[in-house]
């Protein structure tokens, strides 16, 4: 928690609905009490219904800015004053900078899925990449494998949302597809398989978009983005082939650190980061 809050306090929060199981607030918290910054990040549960109120009160309450998680990252951007280039493209903001009485929308999810992807020695130049989902976590994760030189192909149950990502994507990045194929039949000839959907949180541990009666390709890389649990039921299928697997807690703590340069100005203490987060999570 910050080592000091008194009238000189900055305010930065999560926009979210629900929000009580984030590990934002304790991550950043703990980064601001390391490098002695008097900051505070709240979680802001807000409704569907009450989203434009919420930014307007960003304002109104003095925040410098606020993370913005499920599900408004599509729809938060109708309400801010700008949104920068990438997250334009990407059609999700997950970061709002307030500066000089203005709501600006960054996406930092694509920063901090690259940096991770990094870390867990996957370089995508060149690469075949499937992406399993078509929501905004899905999009900024195909914004950054094309941006950084892969094929992409979406799956999606809905086949409308994926088509619209796609339709929305093309112009900029001839390398995405969308396909009717089989789940087995795009994975045979891919590098990475990345789960974008929600499927294997916390508390559905059991489930996995990989189905059960159909073998596992070993020669894959395999990055959920579900943190929580930290070993998903997808990374135990893909270890169990002797798929290499990456666990999505990295793209958290990364898109994090982002998010807390461009509202402190500060380098973000990363291992800091990664440590409350794996503690928050009983590791």
């Amino acid at each position: 928690m910050p080592l000091n809050i008194n009238g000189q306090t900055k305010l930065v929060g999560l926009i979210g609905y629900p929000v009580e199981h984030s590990l934002s607030p304790a991550m950043h918290n703990s980064a601001f009490a390391a490098l002695n910054l008097s900051w505070c990040y709240v979680p802001l549960p807000v409704h569907p219904d009450r989203l434009g109120e919420a930014v307007a009160g960003l304002q109104a309450l003095s925040f410098v800015g606020a993370n913005v998680t499920v599900p408004h990252k599509e729809a938060v951007m109708s309400y801010l004053d700008e949104v920068i280039p990438e997250a334009q493209a990407i059609g999700a903001v997950n970061t709002i900078v307030v500066r000089d009485g203005q709501g600006i929308g960054y996406n930092t999810d694509w920063q901090g899925f690259l940096t991770a992807l990094s870390e867990g020695g996957f370089d995508p130049h060149g690469k075949r990449a499937v992406v399993l989902g078509a929501g905004g976590a899905a999009r900024a994760v195909v914004y950054a494998l094309v941006q950084a030189g892969a094929q992409v192909t979406v799956l999606n149950r809905t086949l409308a949302r994926a088509q619209a990502l796609v339709r929305d994507f093309s112009p900029l990045f001839p390398a995405l597809s969308l396909t009717l194929q089989t789940l087995e039949e795009q994975t045979a000839e891919a590098h990475l398989l990345v789960n974008a959907t929600p499927v294997g949180t916390w508390p559905e541990v059991d489930q996995s978009p990989w189905p059960e009666d159909l073998a596992f390709p070993g020669h894959l890389t395999v990055f959920d983005l579900v943190y929580n649990p930290h070993q998903t039921k997808l990374l135990q299928q893909a270890r169990a082939a002797g798929a290499k697997d990456i666990g999505g807690l990295g793209m958290l703590v990364h898109q994090g650190a982002v998010a807390f340069e461009l509202w402190t100005g500060e380098k973000a203490p990363v291992e800091t980061m990664y440590e409350v987060a794996n503690k928050t999570l009983g590791r």
